[in-house]
């Protein structure tokens, strides 16, 4: 037991120097090759040489969550392998510690690097959106108007609105549908010249328009009104104005949020919604690879540090195929988004238990 639990912190120290390393190195790598295609680009804007700085720093986060799976990996091959090519694998085992026991704390702290992936994912939409404004890339303020848009609402109501002014919670035009089934549910049409929206009611008032309902087999029924106020017309401005984001700067649930107003609205959701997916599926990679990675590292002891190297890149090389993949595949609709993102990692992870169970212990 003693040897077991010197041997497991000495595996843990080993295991994060290389993973914070290589999820720091990969980033700061990348961020040079960036600077150095965009800092004149950036300067001839009027950018300070500072702002650019703070900017990536502020990109950090992002780009950590992006390589982690890529940290735990190499961290797992270079541990594992240097255990194996200095016979330590055999010490541990002559003291009846077997393999299997022996690779307890890399998947441990492939977990741990899995719960950094979780957090950064909720960190980094807001990091991302300060290094965009920033660079002039994004506005500062949001969008606070619409122009000739189609709503497409719960209860199978369809809005089709001429203009909506977020800044006074007003829209102009506004034309809602529902249709019917049957004389009990009568298509229901109304118009009105503007609408306003009132935070304590949480409710849209419609005002100088008509209501008109119609059924097959009855009359057709119109009303005038000066002010009417539907039950189901219920929705926020910020949710009917469906500001254009980009995934990386949503939250998991505000990126769910997106996407709902997003497809009522009558745009196309799949792609955001494998995005959605990867929040999650991503951190979760980290403890596939660890899985993936050892009995691969321990196969090719002898080969020396270069067969790790080509271990670990040629598995993030066709990971990210994969990922490529199924990721065109839930946006085109053959499978379905959650499943695309989860793809990758469940052949992995079959792959993954396939090579453990090869493994002598």
């Amino acid at each position: 037991m003693k040897i077991g639990g010197h041997l497991d912190r000495y595996i843990t120290r080993e295991w994060f120097k290389v993973f914070f390393v290589t999820a720091l190195g990969f980033p700061l790598v990348a961020i040079l090759f960036e600077l150095t295609d965009s800092l004149a680009d950036y300067l001839s804007q009027g950018i300070a040489p500072a702002t650019v700085a703070l900017s990536y720093v502020y990109a950090l986060p992002e780009k950590i969550f992006l390589v982690l799976p890529a940290a735990v990996l190499f961290a797992t091959v270079f541990t594992v392998g240097a255990l194996a090519r200095n016979s330590e694998l055999i010490a541990s085992h002559a003291s009846g510690v077997s393999f299997y026991r022996t690779l307890v704390p890399t998947f441990f702290s492939a977990v741990v690097a899995t719960g950094i992936g979780l957090g950064l994912g909720e960190v980094s939409p807001q990091t991302t959106r300060l290094q965009l404004e920033l660079l002039g890339e994004r506005e500062r303020f949001s969008q606070t108007k619409r122009f000739n848009f189609v709503y497409r609402a719960e209860e199978g109501w369809v809005y089709v609105v001429r203009s909506l002014d977020l800044i006074e919670n007003e829209m102009r035009d506004p034309q809602l549908e529902r249709e019917g089934t049957g004389p009990d549910y009568p298509t229901m049409v109304v118009q009105a010249q503007r609408a306003s929206f009132t935070d304590s009611l949480e409710r849209w008032t419609l005002r100088n328009g008509r209501l008109r309902m119609l059924a097959e087999s009855s009359p057709e029924i119109e009303m005038q009104f000066d002010s009417l106020r539907l039950r189901s017309f219920t929705e926020r401005p910020e949710d009917l104005l469906a500001e254009a984001k980009k995934p990386q700067e949503m939250r998991y649930a505000e990126l769910g949020r997106y996407i709902e107003a997003l497809e009522r609205s009558g745009g196309d959701g799949r792609k955001l919604r494998v995005e959605r997916a990867l929040k999650i599926a991503v951190p979760f990679t980290c403890i596939i690879i660890a899985m993936f990675g050892a009995p691969l590292a321990n196969a090719g002891h002898r080969s020396g540090s270069a067969y790790g190297v080509a271990i670990a890149l040629g598995t993030t090389v066709g990971f990210l195929i994969l990922l490529q993949l199924s990721q065109a595949f839930g946006t085109g609709g053959l499978i379905p988004p959650t499943v695309a993102a989860w793809v990758p990692n469940v052949l992995f992870g079959l792959i993954g238990l396939l090579l453990l169970q090869r493994v002598k212990t």
